[in-house]
């Protein structure tokens, strides 16, 4: 029985989908969590160890948005990348937009997924169970949640992008910043990112789209920001706006270059 949900629920994320996806749920510090599990072709017919993708989806979102990260795993598969994918929730009935940040008692979303998330799919799956194996990703607010949780745990991810996000917290609309707490914003690592790299080195990348009237200043502004204080990182514009298309157009080389700074699978 519970094959054939994984099964149905493969169909459902994205037709013709090769590999897996086990539902699962975590009690956290930000409540009880829900969270899916992408298992590549093979898995289940072999003892490897699988680098770990986490994404993070937009906000404000409903309680089950997590389950439309389909397009991940299916560009890995069309790239022929073997790694393992983790959507988790990032949002609740009650809170739809909390932004992948620390917000109190009961609300802790940056500790519930940047470390107590990677530790119990670690003591689950075949993962390469540290920052060697594991990367970071999100789209929209997700990116903005990929960029920030990155930052502040440099020592659990090899690899942070920022997929048409931004680099400080903001309103549902995403017009309005909500708070200019240094911990909350990427600007405010600039300046002592450099050394922080020499001991934890790891890739930085973030895209926009051209009509992102939105995002695409705060991206061009962190890009100039970085290279001001000579951090490295990859920074592209490409043609479109905020939009699904865009992210599912550029997911493949995206995941390659994410990928290709992990322990590959073996």
């Amino acid at each position: 029985m519970l094959a054939s949900l994984a099964l149905a629920a493969v169909a459902a994320l994205a037709p013709g989908l090769q590999g897996r996806v086990v539902e699962n749920t975590l009690a956290s510090s930000a409540g009880p969590i829900s969270y899916d599990v992408y298992l590549p072709p093979g898995y289940d017919t072999s003892t490897v160890r699988y680098p770990v993708i986490y994404y993070l989806h937009g906000l404000p979102a409903s309680a089950s948005s997590f389950r439309s990260f389909g397009f991940v795993p299916a560009a890995l598969e069309r790239k022929g990348l073997p790694a393992i994918v983790v959507a988790p929730q990032g949002a609740t009935a009650t809170n739809t937009d909390p932004e992948y940040l620390d917000l109190g008692t009961g609300q802790q979303w940056d500790t519930a997924l940047a470390v107590e998330l990677p530790r119990a799919v670690d003591a689950a799956y075949r993962t390469i169970a540290d920052r060697t194996g594991r990367a970071i990703v999100g789209v929209s607010a997700g990116g903005y949640g990929a960029m920030m949780l990155g930052l502040h745990h440099l020592a659990l991810f090899s690899a942070i992008e920022s997929w048409s996000g931004y680099f400080q917290p903001t309103d549902p609309d995403g017009l309005r910043t909500i708070s200019d707490r240094p911990w909350w914003t990427a600007q405010s690592f600039v300046p002592s990112l450099r050394r922080a790299l020499a001991v934890h080195p790891t890739f930085f990348g973030f895209y926009v789209g051209t009509t992102d009237s939105r995002f695409r200043a705060g991206n061009v502004g962190l890009a100039r920001a970085l290279s001001r204080a000579r951090v490295p990182f990859t920074f592209r514009i490409y043609p479109g706006g905020h939009t699904q298309a865009l992210w599912s157009a550029q997911a493949p080389d995206w995941l390659a270059l994410a990928l290709g700074q992990l322990h590959p699978a073996g």
